[in-house]
């Protein structure tokens, strides 16, 4: 099943830093408490207590965190109940697509696309990232989290325009060939062009030489998902994302 590999996965990208609880593994950013960067996925086939989650939500609460997973309900079919009865609400069902990179279609734009490795080139990826997510000005950290990535193995894309970057995306660190495409983002000012399929195929492709095999993505939205559609991505599950607001 595709969705174990996601979890074995999420749990790698959780790192060192990760914290365990009952049948969770939770992943943490001490430096920002965005959703994205703070949630629990849970081990393959839980069912956890009543106990088990409170000592999770207590997790969550004790570093002022929001009490929040993101996981393939597939994989663990019985936690979304226990979550429920415990007061937790869905944030949304995202599709689960992945793309071998021997299928990825390419989209031709009018800008260059390539990978970036240094760090100017990421302080502009990183200011692009947030400026498309409505995340505040980019700070050393969020250049940290990029070369954290690049230090395992995966990689970072900008779109430029002349010397400006106007596009980005990440391939996160890979584990047993399975990687998670993230950070797809465009100026306002770019939108419409193709520039968001373009780095994402960019990724899909190159991550085959880092021994990534399985990338996969969850849009946000049907928009975005007709964006990976046309570079070769296809539905093989859901992912859930759920918290206690």
């Amino acid at each position: 099943m595709f969705g174990a590999d996601v979890h074995a996965y999420l749990r790698s990208a959780a790192g060192d830093r990760a914290v365990r609880s009952g049948p969770f593994v939770i992943r943490f950013d001490e430096h920002d408490d965005a959703l994205p960067f703070n949630y629990a996925i849970p081990d393959d086939d839980a069912a956890p207590t009543a106990d088990e989650i409170a000592a999770l939500v207590a997790a969550f609460r004790g570093r002022a965190r929001t009490p929040r997973l993101e996981y393939v309900p597939q994989a663990a079919p019985k936690v979304a109940d226990a979550l429920l009865a415990a007061g937790f609400t869905v944030e949304g069902r995202y599709p689960l697509l992945v793309c071998p990179p021997d299928e990825v279609v390419d989209t031709p734009v009018d800008v260059r696309v390539g990978l970036v490795t240094d760090d100017a080139g990421l302080w502009q990826v990183a200011r692009v990232m947030n400026e498309a997510f409505g995340a505040p000005e980019a700070t050393g950290h969020d250049v940290a989290r990029l070369r954290r990535i690049l230090d395992g193995g995966g990689l970072v894309a900008a779109a430029v325009d002349g010397e400006e970057v106007v596009g980005a995306g990440q391939l996160g660190r890979p584990h047993r060939g399975v990687a998670e495409v993230a950070g797809i983002a465009v100026r306002v000012s770019h939108r419409r062009r193709g520039i968001a399929g373009a780095v994402t195929a960019l990724l899909t492709r190159e991550g085959a030489a880092a021994g990534i095999t399985a990338p996969f993505l969850t849009p946000a939205d049907d928009g975005a998902a007709r964006v990976y559609a046309r570079v070769g991505y296809r539905k093989v599950g859901e992912v859930l994302h759920i918290s206690l607001r």
